[in-house]
Parts: C-alpha cells; structure tokens; sequence
C-alpha cells in the first residue's frame, strides 16, 4: 500500500511546490519557450549524513525498530524518494521533516542523502513536524497533546488556532491536551499502548490524582472495557475514592435498554466529550461534561447556544 501524500498544510508551512530530483534535458524544451529558472527553495542537493541532526522540535519520541529496518530494506532497493527537509543550524543541518528516513539511512550506514534546505522559524518546524506525523497517524496519544500543549505554551497559540494548523476540531484538540493532566504513570500506559484514550477520559472524571492512579491500575488488572470503568469511576466518586470490596467486584452497569450505550457514544463523538445518558422508563436526563472554558464554548455552539 503506497503512503499517503502531505497534505496542502505541509506545502503552505514550507512555501514551495514538490522537489524533483532531475529536470527535463533542454533539448526537450521547445526554442520558443526556454525552461524556467529552478526554484532555489526546492533545489535537492546532496549532503553527508554525518551533518544532519534531529530536531528538539520533533513531538514523536518512539520509533519502532521492526518498522525502521522495513524502511531501510526499500531505501537499499528504491533509494530515497522523498528528500528530507532540513534548515541549516549551527554548521549543521537540522531536520524538519523525514527523520524516520534519516533514522533508516544510518542504520544502512550511508554516505550521503538527499535534502531540501529551507528557511523556518521554530514555530513552522513544530506546526511542519505535527501536521506531517498526524496526516500519518505516526504519534501515540500523548505525544499528540505535548504537539498541541508546546504550541500553545511556546507560541501563545489558542486551541481554535492550533485545530485550524492541524486540520482537527477545535474540541479535539481540547480533548487531547486533557490526557496531560493525567498522573506521568498513566500517560506511560497511555504511550505504551496498555490503556487506551477512551479509558484515559474515563478516569480524567476523577479529580485526585492517587484515585486516578488507583482506577488505573484496576483497570489493567481486570482488563475492564470503557463502560466497566465507567462503572468503576461512578463507585469511586459515590465512596470518595475508596475502593472496597464491593466496588471491586463491581465490573459493569448493564444499561436498562441495549441501545444506551450506542447513543452516549454518538454523542459523545458529537459534542467532543463525557456524556452520560440516565434513562429509566421513559424518563432521564443528558449530562454533558466539559473540563476548559474552550470546552464549554464548543459545546454551546453545537447546541446552537449563544453565550452572549
């Protein structure tokens, strides 16, 4: 299966049109129309790769082997494709974009490799960095939100600007920066792949971190679901945070028609965030959460609700 190809955020963060390796011979060029000069910005030079370094910008931090050593079988068979992108550092060249190729041309030991050299601010090799890794679904869940939260932090960027750089909603660019609240010991699960997001935003509900960390590792010792958690997380808040015997027991709310779970998650994939269905005999109530001012905003202008 072929990647996909950048998207158009990609292009306008770099400011040029896709590199070509060689140009058409001028004999092919017709006398009445001479070739156009080539674009500085997108000339492909040829640079040792002892001279490039990774980017501190880069928010992915895992790399898979298995993955790396089948991307270094095709570049010893095809070559490299897709220069990288870097911007010269220090004597240096520092990558922008293309560092799993970099990290597979070591490991085949080459002499050289072919680059783009471009102009960027830190901000643009960020933006640049996450928009190519997201686009590629290459980053865990909490490498995602560090992206979102180093924007935010670094560059003063609100959530409604960052979700239009990266193409997200805005509500999911909220829910995202939510897991950092999390205690560093569930967002290692988090990373590792053991827990997943729906469950982190389960245990967000809890507001102490020693609960979270202790629903956490309920959780993962009795391989509960997202709706068994949830039922956990409802027995821990109603015992402040205690668990008994009971509660531990306690592995799952059976809802009292089958299709109320099916409709708490589409509306939770609609308003971006927890909700809970309470229905009994006809009677209930929709309880929306939110956890930002951002989050509250998101959710008025879905129910057409103007705060105003």
């Amino acid at each position: 299966m072929s990647k996909p190809a950048l998207g158009r955020g990609l292009g306008a963060l770099l400011s040029g049109s896709p590199a070509t390796m060689t140009t058409a011979p001028a004999a092919a060029m017709p006398a009445s129309a001479p070739a156009p000069l080539p674009d500085a910005r997108d000339r492909v030079r040829r640079v040792p790769l002892d001279r490039i370094r990774p980017s501190a910008m880069q928010p992915r931090k895992n790399f898979s082997d298995d993955a790396l050593k089948e991307l270094a079988d095709s570049i010893r068979e095809q070559g490299i494709v897709q220069p990288l992108i870097v911007r010269e550092r220090g004597g240096f060249f520092e990558l922008i974009a293309g560092e799993r190729r970099w990290r597979a041309s070591q490991l085949l030991k080459l002499p050289e490799v072919p680059v783009i050299v471009r102009e960027a601010d830190d901000r643009a090799v960020l933006e640049l960095a996450l928009i190519e890794n997201l686009q590629r679904e290459n980053l865990n869940a909490i490498e995602e939100a560090l992206g979102y939260s180093q924007l935010a932090e670094q560059f003063q960027l609100t959530q409604e600007q960052i979700a239009v750089k990266v193409g997200k909603s805005r509500a999911a660019v909220a829910n995202a920066t939510r897991l950092l609240k999390l205690p560093l010991s569930v967002q290692g699960y988090v990373r590792e792949g053991r827990l997943s997001v729906g469950h982190a935003k389960v245990i967000l509900g809890l507001s102490d971190e020693r609960q979270q960390i202790i629903a956490t590792e309920r959780a993962l010792k009795d391989g509960l679901n997202v709706r068994q958690t949830e039922g956990l997380i409802a027995k821990l808040s109603a015992r402040g945070g205690k668990i008994t015997s009971e509660t531990a027991k306690t592995k799952v709310i059976v809802p009292i028609d089958s299709n109320i779970g099916r409709l708490e998650e589409k509306l939770r994939e609609q308003f971006g965030t927890k909700v809970q269905l309470k229905y009994a005999h006809g009677k209930g109530a929709v309880e929306i959460s939110f956890f930002s001012d951002d989050e509250l905003q998101s959710v008025l202008e879905k129910l057409g609700v103007n705060a105003d």
